[in-house]
């Protein structure tokens, strides 16, 4: 069972329709208690960085996200709030990955950087396994995060950024796979195949 999360800047219908498409069980909601209940997490995002985490800490979803143990997956703000802080809004966001999200600069292109783009993997990584360069995904950013040793893929618009990063029991990407066709399908099936195999050896 994938808990969603639901707060101000959850893009819900999409995440829950790409979920239905899968025949996966899941429930939305923004009490800690109920997400306890959850086999692992789907933290989506659209919006404003600092109004997302105000939310977030009125809810004491800021707290339990940093200790939750559960298999969580970021998507575009979700995966950005994981980081430590953000230029949009000059906010502390979860700290969970070091780094700080930064704005493109609109000087030397279109922002935000929206539409489809690849990306390069630079580690091997059970939620991008059969995802490569030759294959486009969906892209809706204003803001960055940097890449580090926490980066599983990098995508270039302007520069180099994070697309895919995963430390412990947390995993995000920029793009947005129920969004993406085909290609986001198998990153989502790919965490789904994931929470199973953390179900089955917690039964051990």
């Amino acid at each position: 069972m994938i808990g969603i999360i639901k707060y101000k800047a959850g893009n819900l219908a999409s995440v829950a329709n790409a979920l239905d498409r899968l025949g996966a069980e899941y429930f939305i909601s923004d009490c800690p208690e109920e997400l306890e209940r959850a086999d692992a997490i789907i933290f989506p995002g659209v919006g404003h960085a600092a109004a997302a985490m105000d939310d977030l800490r009125a809810k004491d979803l800021d707290i339990w996200l940093k200790n939750t143990k559960k298999p969580v997956l970021g998507i575009c703000l979700g995966m950005q709030l994981l980081f430590e802080s953000s230029e949009e809004g000059d906010c502390k966001t979860l700290g969970i990955i070091p780094g700080r999200l930064q704005k493109f600069d609109s000087s030397k292109a279109k922002v935000p950087h929206m539409g489809w783009n690849q990306f390069d993997s630079i580690a091997n990584h059970p939620l991008i396994k059969g995802i490569d360069n030759r294959q486009f995904l969906y892209y809706v950013h204003g803001y960055y995060a940097p890449t580090n040793e926490y980066t599983l893929a990098s995508c270039k618009y302007i520069r180099d950024f994070a697309a895919v990063v995963s430390k412990d029991n947390y995993m995000g990407v920029q793009f947005h796979p129920e969004k993406s066709g085909q290609v986001g399908s198998l990153l989502l099936q790919n965490f789904l195949k994931m929470v199973d195999s953390y179900k089955q050896e917690g039964m051990r």
